[in-house]
């Protein structure tokens, strides 16, 4: 499953500043409060409730994966994607049942980290990922079977989304690859849908349904208001399926290039709540093949390629900053996404060294084969944070070339307190704070609460979670002690103000003066974060899927002009001044007057593929093969290398 929409109306502001949503009352015409991308929206916790009947009733999955299996007679070898798996149910029964190659996809944040927790329970190796079904991040050729289970196709508004969702589809199967989709039987909702409905959810929720079909009678629009007993209406959503009938949907599955299309009768989910079941009450099976030829590989001619070596952490050692201090599957999956992306670069080769006990000797080994190296090893020498200056130093004690920013820049950045001072120094505003030294047993705050603690070395959050939010002394004091005993960090700690605006991070691909591109603007959404928690992005967000932390997005900043040209001014001067190369992150927040201040400055920041950097390139219609190419012409760019 993937996504249901609230009102378009945004929400008002209270007098103790806290949002207050907005709720319609009756309206004449449902469509009218559909928004194009309701599916981006809606696949939260409560999704989880109002459908928690056929969603999270294992009897019902199990029923399902079995006659599936049936029909598909599957190997457990095959590779199979359940695309807009939600929160992995069916993925989860099959692993039960031995299949050892699935991956799910699904555009909600929210339900693939409970599907990743739930793997993770149960022990098994599937990867889940999060995406747009639209554009699949797999390459040609890459699975067996294809499942769109639990009613998931036909959220768009146009036929030619669901089209684009088919033919990428087609892409991704292997020549006689299968694809089985359970959809709704639109031809018998079109003419028995429930235009109201009400019932309880739980022993403290209910919500009431409105139906209506579209003014083109193609699409079932969907109004579902959710309210608690004691705290009153929840939400107040819209949604819109298209109906497809048996005929429509071979057309469509014709038209994107399936073969032996076979419909396999009707299920009915049996609900134990005995009520309304909306679009699931009556589904069809339908699976088609895929007869194509198997994709051309791409040949890249020989005196064309560039040999370049990519330098990474080494996945055999420990790293302290990851919560298992190893690395895990997302780690090992998060490198194949970049072999995938580096693989569909033209005119390069590339070549990986993750062993850092013979680094240097291999390094040696091909200095006289490479162009450059390709340094994404941000985790470390031997995994060690404050020796990630390291790299490039050996890099160049070597000669060799490389991507991204010197030593001495890393360095700089690594100190918060010392880069504040270099800001401070060119009238770029930072937040209010003061240092605390190790040795330090009193201190004064020169500033009012509330604050948040963090030390003053380190990246990826280290040490800085919820609790480093301080209201009090008293609270204040634990935060320190924490970050102390806990992280087991000894060094200086910086306190700031605690800023309460706009989150805000900043991308630059390039080197000013020459040519560069700056990425759009990204904001931390909070809105799924419980209002008793600081809204920071600390380690929870990064390294703790069971956090509500977890569940922060990132959106398109919304910000004035001015605003906007204040702040990407202020990102280049920093980068000329601390002679960031190549790519960087500058993270930023606002102040309660409006007032942004710079937070930190990120060298050769993190370079996955569902990273910060690759969120705001997709927001400017950039892949993440594209990015990568664009930091490795970049650097190019500024070593005066010709490019073909």
């Amino acid at each position: 499953m993937t996504q249901k929409t609230s009102s378009d109306k945004p929400p008002q502001r209270r007098k103790n500043g806290k949002d207050r949503k907005i709720f319609l009352g009756p309206v004449p015409d449902l469509e009218e409060h559909v928004r194009p991308d309701w599916w981006s929206r809606i696949f939260n916790y409560l999704y989880l409730k109002t459908d928690g009947d056929v969603v999270d009733d294992l009897s019902i999955t199990s029923r399902e994966i079995a006659l599936f299996l049936n029909i598909l007679k599957l190997s457990p070898e095959d590779r199979i994607l359940d695309l807009c798996c939600g929160q992995g149910r069916h993925s989860l029964e099959l692993a039960r049942r031995n299949f050892k190659n699935i991956e799910g996809l699904d555009r909600s944040h929210y339900l693939i980290q409970k599907a990743k927790a739930r793997a993770k329970k149960e022990d098994t190796n599937i990867k889940f990922r999060e995406g747009d079904a639209r554009k699949i991040p797999s390459p040609p050729d890459a699975f067996d079977v294809v499942t769109i289970l639990g009613n998931s196709f036909g959220y768009f508004e146009t036929i030619q989304d669901d089209l684009r969702v088919l033919k990428e589809v087609f892409r991704v199967l292997k020549p006689w690859g299968k694809l089985l989709i359970e959809i709704t039987d639109g031809e018998y909702l079109r003419k028995r849908f429930q235009s109201r409905s009400w019932e309880w959810i739980d022993k403290k929720h209910f919500v009431c349904r409105e139906r209506s079909l579209s003014l083109d009678k193609q699409r079932l629009i969907s109004r579902e208001i959710i309210s608690h007993i004691e705290k009153g209406m929840i939400t107040d959503q819209f949604y819109a399926e298209r109906l497809y009938s048996k005929e429509s949907l071979t057309r469509l599955l014709e038209t994107a290039g399936f073969s032996d299309i076979t419909f396999h009768g009707q299920i009915s989910p049996d609900s134990k709540r005995n009520q309304d079941l909306g679009m699931m009450e009556r589904c069809i099976i339908v699976t088609a093949v895929t007869k194509k030829e198997w994709t051309p590989v791409k040949k890249k001619p020989k005196k064309e390629l560039k040999n370049v070596v990519v330098i990474l952490g080494d996945p055999h050692k420990a790293d302290l900053l990851k919560p298992s201090t190893i690395f895990d599957d997302d780690d090992f999956y998060t490198i194949d996404q970049l072999k995938s992306g580096l693989k569909e670069l033209n005119n390069f080769d590339f070549t990986y060294l993750t062993n850092h006990d013979t680094l240097i000797q291999d390094l040696i080994k091909v200095k006289e084969k490479i162009n450059f190296a390709f340094n994404l090893c941000d985790e470390g020498y031997y995994n060690d944070a404050q020796k990630e200056l390291h790299i490039p130093s050996l890099l160049e004690m070597l000669g060799i070339p490389y991507t991204g920013s010197g030593p001495q820049c890393l360095a700089y950045c690594y100190d918060k307190s010392l880069v504040r001072g270099i800001a401070r120094e060119m009238e770029i505003p930072v937040p209010e704070a003061f240092f605390i030294k190790p040795e330090d047993t009193t201190f004064e705050l020169p500033f009012s609460f509330p604050v948040i603690a963090k030390p003053n070395f380190g990246d990826s959050s280290f040490g800085i979670t919820q609790r480093c939010v301080a209201n009090s002394f008293e609270e204040l004091v634990n935060a320190i002690s924490e970050i102390r005993e806990k992280f087991g960090y000894d060094k200086p700690i910086l306190v700031e103000e605690l800023l309460t605006g706009k989150d805000l991070s900043v991308g630059v691909i390039g080197n000013p003066p020459e040519p560069y591109t700056v990425l759009p603007i990204i904001m931390a959404d909070y809105s799924l974060l419980p209002e008793n928690l600081p809204q920071i992005c600390g380690y929870e967000s990064k390294w703790l899927p069971e956090s509500p932390y977890w569940n922060i997005k990132s959106t398109a900043a919304d910000l004035s002009e001015d605003v906007e040209k204040f702040i990407i001014e202020c990102c280049l001067k920093l980068s000329e001044r601390l002679e960031c190369k190549d790519y960087c992150r500058f993270d930023w927040r606002v102040d309660v007057n409006g007032t942004p201040k710079l937070l930190e400055v990120n060298p050769n920041p993190g370079w996955c593929w569902d990273g910060h950097l690759v969120k705001m390139a997709e927001i400017a219609g950039i892949s993440y093969d594209e990015t990568l190419k664009m930091i490795l012409q970049a650097t190019e760019q500024r070593l005066g290398m010709h490019r073909p």
